[in-house]
């Protein structure tokens, strides 16, 4: 547990030392300072595992292959800003790996938790997570959003975002939140969709690109992920 807790803090200053970086400028020293905290969730994540002895070594693959495509969601949607002409590959590189990563979570989850015979608990949340994707590119002329060319792929992430969390919300009902994984997972699933939320107005309004914004979707984002990588840590 000490080693979970340095590398927490350790993720806590360089996130603040990355925060002061990006309100300055989007620079490749930014994009850096943003790797590292990334890269801390992930060693989180393996150090959580092997602590546990790499079991149960289904959930603790598909949640390190998840948080593996975080990191390169991070860095390539960085560097939509450093280098604005290649904004467009960016953006979809970053929405792909991103949108990967909840499939793996989901999908470890639904084999590591999922009860048999009880496939409801996985199959509804996805398909209510898939109806929560369309409605929310649907909502966005109410939201004053602009998904353009991109809205078939927001749509597909949204659905695999809210499917994460209410996989994770169902299962952890379905175990009465017993399980201390499924728990962190959920609050981690949550804290992902508030900070998306706020990401889309950054992304696809206008004027919601301020300070404030940046901070606010980045003290949502990260939590997310270290509470996701944490998860590693409860399994039995």
């Amino acid at each position: 547990m000490a080693v979970c807790c340095a590398i927490l803090c350790l993720g806590a200053v360089m996130l603040a030392w990355y925060l002061s970086e990006k309100v300055k400028s989007c620079s490749l020293k930014a994009t850096f300072l943003k790797s590292i905290v990334s890269l801390l969730f992930l060693t989180l994540a393996v150090w959580s595992w092997y602590a546990r002895g790499g079991k149960p070594e289904k959930l603790g693959i598909f949640v390190i292959l998840g948080l593996l495509c975080g990191l390169l969601g991070d860095i390539w949607l960085d560097l939509k800003y450093v280098f604005p002409a290649q904004d467009t590959p960016f953006t979809y590189a970053g929405f792909l790996a991103f949108g990967i990563g909840h499939v793996l979570y989901v999908a470890g989850m639904a084999v590591q938790f999922g009860p048999r015979g009880e496939e409801a608990y996985i199959l509804v949340p996805i398909l209510l997570g898939v109806a929560c994707g369309f409605l929310t590119t649907a909502l966005e002329k109410p939201m004053k959003l602009c998904y353009g060319k991109l809205k078939p792929i927001a749509t597909a992430y949204g659905a695999t975002l809210f499917s994460t969390v209410l996989v994770a919300g169902s299962l952890a009902l379905r175990y009465d939140w017993h399980e201390t994984a499924l728990n962190l997972l959920f609050a981690g699933g949550a804290l992902f969709a508030i900070s998306d939320l706020v990401l889309s107005g950054t992304y696809f309004g206008e004027g919601r690109d301020r300070p404030v914004d940046l901070i606010l979707n980045y003290l949502t984002y990260y939590p997310a992920q270290f509470l996701i990588a944490f998860s590693l840590y409860f399994l039995r």
